[in-house]
């Protein structure tokens, strides 16, 4: 076998991109679908880029009941 290209596929970001998109969900500016849209990438290319080990989840918000 000869001639492929090695490593597989190319990453949709760059590095540069790639850390300013952790950067910008690290400080809470843009949401994952926010970043997508700025780069022209799906969400789950955002969430392949992100360090899972440093990245905290989330918490959806919390809805107050009120009683009557």
């Amino acid at each position: 076998m000869s001639g492929g290209r090695v490593g597989g596929r190319r990453p949709k970001l760059t590095v540069d991109q790639a850390a300013l998109a952790q950067r910008l969900y690290d400080e809470r500016e843009k949401t994952v679908q926010q970043i997508a849209d700025m780069f022209g990438v799906p969400r789950s290319t955002v969430y392949g880029h992100l360090d899972k080990t440093k990245t905290v989840p989330r918490q959806p918000k919390k809805t107050v009941v009120t009683k009557p």
